[in-house]
C-alpha cells in the first residue's frame, strides 16, 4: 500500500500561527493610511493656492496693478503687489471653496499669514512649527508670497 503524502494538522496549524504573526506585526504599516491622506490634502490645498495667486497676479499684471502696495480689488480679490492678501477677502476669494471647506487657523498659533487645516480639527498645541494646516503668507516689496506646509500632527 502506498503511503500519501501531505500536511499533518499540527504542521498546519503552526505556518497559521507564523503568518497571523506576521499580519499583525505588517498591518499597521499598510492601514495607516489616514495620515498619508491628509498629508496629501495639504498639498493639495497648496497647489490651489499656487495656481490661484498665479492666476490672480496675471490679471493684477493685465490691469496694470501688479506694483501696487496698497490693497486693490482684482475681481473682487484683495491684492497687494498683484498677489492675494492674507486674509479672507484674498487667497480665501481666489481659491474657490477655501472658506467653506477648509478652517481657518487660530491668529493665536502665531502664524505670519493665514493658516487653513480640515473642518473640525482641533489647533490645540498647534505652534508656528508644529501643526496640520497650509500658511499661506502675502506679498511683500521685498519678496514674492510664501506657502508654508506642516503637515506634524496629521
Amino acid at each position: 500500500m502506498k503511503r500519501q503524502g501531505g500536511f499533518t494538522l499540527i504542521e498546519l496549524v503552526v505556518v497559521i500561527v507564523i503568518l497571523g504573526i506576521l499580519a499583525v506585526t505588517a498591518a499597521p504599516r499598510f492601514l495607516n493610511l489616514q495620515g498619508d491622506a491628509r498629508k496629501s490634502s495639504l498639498q493639495g490645498l497648496k497647489g490651489a493656492m499656487d495656481g490661484a495667486a498665479g492666476i490672480v497676479y496675471g490679471k493684477a499684471a493685465i490691469e496694470g496693478k501688479e506694483a501696487s502696495d496698497t490693497n486693490v480689488n482684482v475681481d473682487d480679490i484683495q491684492t497687494i503687489y498683484g498677489y492675494p492678501t492674507a486674509s479672507s477677502a484674498g487667497i480665501a476669494q481666489a481659491v474657490v471653496g477655501l472658506s467653506s471647506d477648509w478652517d481657518t487657523v487660530s491668529s493665536s498659533v502665531g502664524l505670519t499669514g493665514i493658516g487653513y487645516t480640515f473642518k473640525g480639527q482641533d489647533t490645540t498645541g498647534y505652534s508656528s512649527s508644529t501643526g496640520c494646516y497650509v500658511e499661506y503668507q502675502q506679498a511683500t516689496s521685498s519678496s514674492v508670497y510664501t506657502i508654508n506646509l506642516q503637515d506634524d500632527k496629521c
